[in-house]
């Protein structure tokens, strides 16, 4: 496969010619290194957050949208399919690189995690990336600085004018579009942890909610895991059956089941790492064994879901 990190510049660079329309600004730091605020001191849109996943995931998934219902209300879907689940989803739109400073506190995601390649899933998948330039999409309520952009480029091991971070607050239309986007991710995740070998997880589909915005980034937190663990549906299509691991696939699976994350995340002084990552599923999934059983586990809970966002 060619790099991801490449593939995701292209994208970047998309964003860059038609900012404008986008509603995106791009920042240069003194460093060379270029900050593309999709959604942290300007609005974004929903092209923007079809765009940022699309960067996220290194243009290995096709994301699209729709008008979907939640409890009877229209109300917008974000779709992700792909036939790249293990680079795509947990090697690049994993949200598994944390920044955190002294004044800075980010979440990071994207293909510049394969060129460090310290997390398991790269192992498993067995996909590492060599390239000049990088990309992290940044997830924070503030924009990146040079400091964090010369540790982006410190451990990928490239130049700082080679480092691209767009960057987005969940509380924003973009980052609402991204994080419904979410859902394959989650699933796929989801079985790693359970033991499931991501390279038989031949391909992905699944959809979500696009949460409304809030702009407080703790009730962003809230309505964005909502919509994936109550109102996002995923379709796998496997190589290997193993009933006990696609169990685990969707939130129902967890203890915390059937609770607002805004009380979830109340329970651990809204410590994200101290979640049990069960309760991170979509709600519902289709597991499609090739030449072999078709499951199906969970469900879309319409009403907490409408509660959740204010109906």
């Amino acid at each position: 496969m060619e790099s991801i990190n490449r593939m995701a510049v292209e994208l970047v660079d998309e964003a860059l010619d038609f900012a404008d329309e986008l509603n995106v600004t791009p920042y240069e730091l003194d460093s060379g290194a270029t900050v593309l605020d999709f959604g942290v001191e300007v609005d974004g849109g929903v092209e923007a957050g079809v765009l940022l996943a699309e960067i996220q995931t290194a243009g290995l998934a096709t994301i699209t949208t729709r008008t979907g219902r939640v409890d009877g209300a229209p109300v917008p879907h974000v779709e992700l399919s792909t036939d790249h689940p293990g680079v795509a989803l947990l090697c690049s739109q994993k949200a598994g690189w944390e920044l955190d400073f002294d004044v800075y506190d980010g979440l990071g995601s994207g293909p510049a995690r394969a060129l460090v390649g310290q997390e398991t899933e790269f192992e498993a998948v067995g996909y590492y990336d060599e390239f000049d330039l990088t990309v992290l999409a940044v997830e924070s309520i503030d924009l990146p600085d040079e400091r964090v952009a010369s540790h982006v480029a410190d451990l990928a091991g490239v130049e700082e004018s080679g480092v691209f971070l767009p960057t987005f607050a969940l509380g924003s239309i973009s980052g609402s579009v991204a994080a419904g986007a979410r859902a394959p991710e989650s699933a796929v995740w989801q079985l790693f942890e359970a033991g499931y070998d991501p390279d038989d997880v031949l391909s992905v589909s699944g959809s979500a909610p696009v949460a409304p915005v809030g702009y407080d980034e703790s009730e962003a937190m809230a309505r964005t895991n909502d919509a994936l663990a109550y109102g996002g549906e995923v379709h796998l299509t496997v190589a290997r059956d193993d009933a006990d691991a696609f169990e685990a696939i969707t939130s129902a699976a967890g203890a915390e089941f059937g609770a607002p994350f805004a009380d979830i995340f109340a329970a651990h002084d809204w410590d994200f790492e101290a979640l049990p990552e069960s309760v991170f599923g979509p709600a519902a999934a289709t597991v499609d064994v090739v030449d072999g059983p078709t499951y199906r586990f969970g469900g879309r809970d319409e009403a907490l879901l409408a509660e959740s966002f204010g109906f």
